[in-house]
């Protein structure tokens, strides 16, 4: 295993997370290439522009959006909404407006939370012209006017879509994709957790000596970036053999995986692994076609293996959406500790091999070998030897290390430290 610092790690994400919070994102627009270019001096990015209005299967690019400021001032010139204060008080993808409004019609563009009254919900309206505010409930609580000045200094307009991919070649064609949403404001768990930590797995692979497999990071608006993506890219995706969606990765809260469409991926098969032998709680989803963009990916046309490896799913904590998943919620150690996950899901992948045993007739003579005696001071000694005879046993190259670590209840690092002792020794060879 990497012998990695978990909790320098989580600090390094989320300073990353801390110059990305305040930028006001969206699916479009400046505060989505701004956040591109900080994302391009950790990593290499490729930023990609589409044009407003390109046919993307059932799907038409949208206008882009831009906000610079946006308020509600009540009769006395009091600012008491104010965009400057917190990005999230407006509605997303809000058209302009500059009136005055009386405040039975105001009511009828202002979102609250009246379960939560201290904090502001976030909202959006990407494919319906609309114009709104999110408030809390406080606020709309002490609201007494007759009537209101309302302000959106923003502008919908043909321009660009914007995304970032970094692609890193391995010695396979075969590509592990690993995908993130980056179009929430300032919302931490969903997503900048996401983004920052997949900004880190980049940095680490990109650092490797060697790869198996060629990793491809995406960093989409959601929804619309992965059929934009999808849609540019149909001639190739038959590339991708694994993939992962990063969301909601900063919470406290336990693991979970969403499978794959197929259910059986090999993805599939290394996480329930790698979370099985942890020794930690977690939960495993079946697949649903809601969510994040693993839902685009798995979609029939294409029906890559994509899961989604996330802390609390979306939707599942209070302060999902709404001004509490801020910076306070989100906790180094559980970004350390999903980053370490998403390392071990990697190193399975990476080491996932057949092997055949070239001495098969009757159990090799593993002591003259100095297998045994090698690793005689190992706490584990009986459950590496275990897993020698196990490795040898099924190496017909039909089963791969992962299936014999299912099959012997063995944890994967320990079979494929087997199989690299056997292999060195020559009593492996490779099948592939």
């Amino acid at each position: 295993m990497v012998s990695l610092n978990l909790l320098a790690v989580g600090k390094e994400i989320i300073e990353l997370m801390r110059e990305l919070y305040p930028i006001c994102r969206s699916i479009t627009g400046n505060g989505y290439r701004e956040t591109m270019q900080i994302m391009k001096k950790h990593i290499p990015l490729e930023i990609r522009e589409i044009p407003s209005g390109t046919r993307v299967f059932d799907w038409i690019v949208p206008k882009e959006w831009n906000i610079r400021d946006a308020y509600i001032k009540n009769m006395n010139g009091d600012k008491i909404v104010d965009f400057q204060k917190s990005n999230l008080h407006v509605l997303n993808y809000s058209i302009p407006i500059n009136t005055r409004i009386t405040f039975a019609e105001l009511k009828e563009h202002l979102h609250t939370l009246p379960e939560n009254k201290n904090w502001i919900p976030y909202r959006t309206s990407y494919y319906k012209e609309n114009w709104g505010f999110c408030i809390t409930h406080r606020q709309l609580e002490s609201m007494e006017d007759i009537e209101y000045e309302v302000s959106i200094d923003s502008s919908l307009e043909d321009g660009h879509l914007t995304y970032g991919e970094f692609f890193i070649k391995g010695e396979l064609e075969d590509e592990f994709l690993i995908s993130c949403h980056c179009c929430h404001p300032s919302l931490c768990n969903d997503n900048l957790s996401g983004m920052a930590l997949a900004s880190e797995l980049a940095k680490h692979l990109y650092n490797q000596r060697k790869l198996r497999y060629s990793y491809r990071f995406l960093f989409i608006p959601g929804t619309i970036g992965s059929i934009v993506w999808l849609s540019l890219n149909e001639r190739t995706v038959h590339k991708i053999k694994h993939g992962l969606v990063i969301a909601c990765v900063g919470d406290p809260g336990i693991m979970h995986y969403k499978k794959t469409r197929r259910g059986d991926a090999e993805i599939d098969k290394v996480v329930v692994h790698m979370l099985s032998h942890s020794g930690q709680n977690y939960k495993i989803l079946e697949f649903s076609p809601y969510g994040y963009d693993e839902r685009q990916y798995s979609s029939p046309g294409f029906d890559l293996p994509v899961g989604s490896l996330t802390r609390s799913p979306h939707g599942s904590f209070p302060e999902y959406h709404t001004s509490a998943d801020n910076l306070d919620f989100i906790k180094e150690e559980s970004l350390g500790d999903s980053f370490l996950k998403y390392i071990e899901v990697i190193q399975i992948i990476e080491n996932n091999r057949k092997y055949i045993n070239t001495n098969p007739k009757g159990e090799p003579q593993l002591g003259k070998r100095g297998l045994y005696d090698a690793f005689g001071g190992r706490k584990d000694s009986g459950t590496y030897e275990l897993s020698l005879l196990w490795v040898l046993n099924f190496s017909d190259g039909k089963n791969s290390l992962l299936d014999i670590a299912e099959r012997s209840g063995i944890n994967f690092k320990i079979i494929n430290e087997a199989a690299n002792a056997l292999f060195d020794c020559g009593l492996l060879v490779a099948s592939e």
